[in-house]
């Protein structure tokens, strides 16, 4: 039988070849989408180390409470005050309890142990209470007095970790060499699959991830792994109906603006960050959706109905609303995107690594090391607890 080259099994005769109808086209289902990495872009810098630093300050508080049960000879005609922390004040401060109008001025400090003038300038009496709130005015400085003691804050070194994303590739010979469909080079084809996992993990970690208790930076027996947003989010962590933050609808767990609004104001109150963007899941997304439904109206000229809305403004920032499905279904996310970046470690982006064969195959792997950068965690928000159902 002469050689005909043909690789069918009928070689050399007179029969057709049989091409089968499959589409050149393959569909992937698997949801890979990042939309809060897209949102973020890539970071300005790379991380220099394996522990990614960076340096926070903040100004001199101007606030305080009241830590005193009894008053003497009275809450409103006391003078001698008890406060957590004595060092915040000046003799010659005008402080503001709580809400009222009254003003007090501070002519002695020992300790924690104010000594004040009440209803100062004439201003009306207010009754003190413990865990009043006391709110510095300013200092009023006598004319040619010596300089005040000097007074700073110290600035404080934050940190993360960097994670490795990998993911190993290997291709027979004769599988890179055999015609597939819908694949020109099976090699290439696995690099694109692994990335996309690889890249929905990154976000996955960057959301939701955790840092070991012990030994964070790693070892060869412990994984360093990053701390993400909801791990570092402490201050403004929020929950419907305790500790004096409003309750949602239906149950009182339900988002609601109540409780949109009065996340996005606490968090302003914390500091001079700019909430600009708010993570949500897919059911708190639908939620936000419904904020706006019962003010919609539609003519009988109108064909298409919109439920959907993609950008929230409030007194305290116009925000980008992000869906994102890797978010907890509870929990809704306030960024100040300005303070968060997702970041390689130097020459260590997403690349593919080839190793050394060791048989009829293409060996390599996927990898790549990032950690998350998030500067002044009390710029940001979280509200946790919400009704999923």
């Amino acid at each position: 039988m002469p050689f005909t080259g043909k690789p069918t099994y009928g070689a050399g005769t007179d029969l057709p070849e049989i091409m089968e109808d499959v589409s050149d086209i393959i569909g992937i289902v698997s949801p890979y989408e990042t939309p809060l990495l897209d949102h973020l872009g890539d970071a300005k810098r790379p991380s220099l180390s394996t522990v990614h630093e960076w340096v926070e300050d903040t100004l001199l508080p101007n606030t305080d409470t009241l830590n005193q049960t009894t008053f003497s000879p009275n809450p409103q005609d006391a003078t001698v005050l008890v406060v957590n922390n004595g060092g915040r004040f000046q003799i010659g401060d005008l402080v503001r309890p709580g809400n009222a109008t009254e003003v007090m001025q501070v002519t002695a400090i020992a300790g924690s142990s104010l000594t004040v003038v009440r209803r100062y300038g004439g201003t009306s009496v207010s009754t003190l209470s413990n865990t009043l709130k006391l709110t510095i005015l300013g200092n009023a400085a006598l004319e040619g007095a010596d300089s005040p003691s000097v007074r700073y804050t110290n600035r404080v070194r934050k940190q993360n970790y960097t994670q490795i994303f990998a993911a190993g590739i290997e291709v027979s010979g004769s599988m890179q060499a055999a015609r597939v469909h819908g694949v020109h080079d099976e090699v290439d084809f696995q690099k694109q699959e692994r990335m996309r996992e690889l890249l929905r993990d990154l976000e996955n970690c960057v959301i939701n991830g955790t840092a070991p208790t012990a030994n964070q930076q790693g070892s060869s027996s412990v994984r360093r792994s990053m701390n993400g947003i909801v791990k570092l989010t402490s201050t403004n962590q929020f929950v419907p109906g305790t500790n004096g933050f409003p309750a949602g609808g239906g149950a009182g767990t339900d988002l609601n603006e109540a409780v949109l609004n009065a996340a996005l104001r606490l968090t302003w109150e914390q500091s001079s960050g700019q909430i600009d963007t708010i993570v949500v899941g897919g059911f708190q997304k639908r939620r936000i959706n419904a904020f706006a439904s019962s003010a919609r109206n539609y003519t009988p000229a109108d064909n298409k109905f919109r439920d959907l809305v993609s950008v929230y403004e409030s007194d305290f920032g116009v925000c980008r609303v992000i869906v994102s499905r890797w978010v907890p279904a509870d929990t809704v996310m306030f960024l100040d995107s300005s303070r968060v970046g997702v970041m390689p470690l130097q020459g260590r982006s997403f690349a593919f690594q080839p190793l050394g064969s060791v048989g009829d195959r293409v060996s390599g792997q996927v990898i790549g090391e990032y950690t998350l950068e998030f500067k002044n965690e009390n710029a940001h928000g979280l509200v946790r607890g919400l009704s999923t159902t």
